[in-house]
């Protein structure tokens, strides 16, 4: 999730922060820091425009699939913001590998899925959802959806006022007071992933029996609390920026069942 300072740790950020960890017995701390030199990495990046430029749809299995998921995104999102009585502004998704630059900065691929709010694109690091399959145990092609779908959800933020809100109450917030912001902004995110799940199944039946499962998997695989676990052995609740593995799933279990807005209202929520 990017909030306009510089890209944060999406989506999958922490993920690939706690497999490098693992992996290499690393401090994740450490880990962290090294993510500042991300300004010099070299970039490559290529845009899944969905349907405002088709004929630069990409050819690769990864690009098309993920161009597939915007388009349907879209279609959902228009028809309940047109309902609302206004026009679903679309997004561009930009698909990249080792490094970015983005309007919110330059990220680096440890980074992971991110939104950047400064200039409404969805950036997918290519090698994410590769980690996602055979590190963290979260196969299959809904679970790859709903990663897309929850950072399409914070541009629905955006464009419903949601971030700028809270990003002004973070600036006025203790640091803990600011990760439990930003644990709701995302467990939102989620929810509103699962309403556009809602919509793929009830009004064009592109779901197939499994793929929820494989969702709610994703969501519990990425989790601050596993996550911590994996890359630390202990786990720091107050230093959640995402919420636990039990909430994501929670969440975006919400949104699936319900496909309403309205029930994703995280902030006022006492769970």
């Amino acid at each position: 999730m990017g909030l306009g300072r510089g890209p944060s740790l999406g989506c999958g950020g922490l993920l690939v922060v706690g497999v490098i960890a693992l992996l290499t017995g690393a401090d994740p701390r450490q880990i962290l820091q090294l993510l500042s030199g991300a300004a010099e990495a070299p970039t490559e990046e290529r845009q899944a425009p969905g349907q405002r430029r088709p004929s630069e749809a990409p050819k690769d299995e990864l690009g098309q699939f993920a161009s597939v998921v915007l388009r349907d995104t879209e279609v959902t999102w228009s028809e309940i913001f047109e309902r609302r009585g206004s026009s679903y502004q679309k997004p561009t998704m930009v698909l990249f590998s080792r490094a970015v630059r983005s309007a919110c900065g330059t990220a680096s691929s440890a980074v992971g899925p991110f939104y950047c709010p400064a200039d409404r694109k969805v950036y997918l690091d290519t090698s994410f959802f590769a980690e996602l399959n055979r590190k963290l145990g979260a196969p299959g092609d809904f679970a790859a959806a709903y990663v897309i779908a929850h950072e399409v959800g914070h541009h629905v933020q955006q464009l419903l006022g949601v971030s700028d809100k809270v990003r002004q109450a973070q600036s006025r917030a203790s640091e803990a007071e600011g990760n439990q912001l930003s644990v709701r902004l995302e467990l939102q995110a989620d929810c509103l992933a699962g309403v556009w799940g809602y919509y793929a199944n009830k009004e064009r039946q592109i779901i197939e029996p499994g793929d929820f499962e494989e969702g709610l998997r994703a969501a519990g695989a990425i989790g601050d609390d596993r996550l911590q676990e994996m890359g630390q052995g202990y786990v720091q609740p107050e230093s959640w920026t995402h919420g636990s593995s039990e909430q994501r799933q929670t969440w975006l279990r919400q949104g699936l069942t319900s496909g309403d807005i309205a029930s994703c209202d995280t902030f006022k929520s006492r769970r």
